[in-house]
């Protein structure tokens, strides 16, 4: 097992435990006296590795409850469910609750943990590539109100998150993607030579997987056979982007500063989240493929900012744009936003990051070289137009 921790000062606050299987969640567990597990009902229903959850947490009698998982339902009524539930049970200052989940899952108890008996302890078991790399790490927790995304929530740190790649062989290609784009993300922040490392098993992953297709394989199938058979180098990857959210946390918990860089592309990313909720056909867009629209958009946005500001020329990589476009392509991702800027703009002047009339855009000048620039929406649309 590999530990990666997340300090305040010298202190440490959180850890984050990395394991190829499941034995040590039960080590983790053990060192608490009342737990209690919420897990999303499409894990317990179709992952493979749910069941040994369940022997892990039915041999210590440890009591949960399911909750549908859905951007619909991630809302202050379900928080209030989880409340419940944690009362009906007993649930004292002492307990431990655990999140096994997605994103979504993390974000509503560790909110619900939060305020419940003014706060208290809570785990993650991420199920879902996005949460291991990036919403089951840092704290943060929120759910969504008035149609706009993460609105309510607060920043409290977990005990502890246990990533374990078993748990990604259920998912299916569109939602292993999501994943993908925030790993990415995470690497164009900090490189550490990761990125071209990921975009290389990446496309070889899709690349098999279409092959295997072309040939008449079964699409779940094959997919779930690529994962299996590239998990060994994933979850180095995935370790990697653990350890460069970790530092970022460390070194800005509250996101004063520094951290404000790991929302590179989210901004235009919950505009079009947003602006697809909409929508009377629903939803049609993961978290995931707006975030990869949404750095594309911001690197486009960088290099015509580039053209208007001498000093932001000068770091510049012109080619940063198609180079990242030809990237997403080859691992499958998509590229093309289909909201027009306009229509964007009206929901990130709601941004929950604006200030001031401002917002903190992260803007990609190379991999591995991002900075935040402050911009008014109406300079946005004047840059973008």
């Amino acid at each position: 097992m590999e530990q990666i921790n997340i300090f305040s000062g010298k202190k440490t606050i959180s850890h984050i435990l990395v394991e190829n299987g499941l034995d040590g969640l039960s080590v983790a567990l053990g060192t608490y006296d009342r737990v209690y597990v919420v897990m999303d009902n499409a894990v317990a229903m179709c992952c493979p590795a749910a069941g040994q959850i369940a022997e892990i947490l039915n041999a210590r009698s440890i009591p949960g409850m399911l909750v549908e998982a859905h951007e619909s339902t991630k809302t202050m009524d379900t928080v209030m469910t989880i409340c419940s539930w944690l009362l009906e049970q007993g649930a004292d200052r002492d307990a431990l609750v655990v999140a096994v989940g997605g994103g979504i899952t993390s974000d509503m108890v560790g909110f619900a943990a939060s305020i419940y008996k003014r706060g208290v302890r809570f785990a993650y078991v991420p199920t879902t590539l996005l949460s291991q790399v990036d919403a089951a790490i840092g704290g943060k927790t929120g759910v969504n109100f008035e149609r706009y995304k993460n609105i309510l929530g607060v920043i409290r740190q977990p005990e502890f998150t246990y990533i374990c790649p078993q748990l990604l062989v259920s998912l299916s290609e569109r939602d292993f993607l999501s994943g993908v784009a925030e790993m990415l993300k995470t690497f164009i922040i900090e490189d550490n030579e990761n990125y071209y490392d990921a975009v290389g098993l990446l496309s070889d992953m899709n690349m098999e997987h279409c092959s295997r297709m072309s040939a008449g394989e079964d699409e779940v199938e094959s997919w779930q056979e690529c994962v299996e058979k590239y998990s060994g180098e994933l979850l180095k990857l995935i370790c990697e982007a653990a350890k460069v959210k970790a530092g970022v946390v460390s070194r800005d918990q509250y996101e004063k500063d520094e951290r404000r860089k790991l929302n590179l592309g989210h901004t235009f990313a919950h505009a079009i989240e947003t602006l697809a909720q909409r929508r009377p056909d629903g939803n049609d867009v993961t978290h995931g493929e707006a975030v990869a629209m949404g750095i594309l958009l911001a690197a486009e946005l960088s290099e015509r900012y580039a053209k208007q500001d001498e000093a932001w020329m000068e770091i510049c990589d012109y080619d940063l744009h198609k180079r990242l476009t030809d990237d997403f392509l080859s691992i499958g991702l998509p590229v093309n936003c289909p909201y027009r800027i306009e229509d964007m703009a009206e929901v990130m002047k709601k941004d929950k990051k604006a200030e001031a009339g401002k917002v903190h855009f992260v803007l990609p000048a190379a991999v591995g070289d991002v900075r935040i620039v402050d911009f008014t929406v109406d300079e946005i649309l004047s840059l973008m137009a």
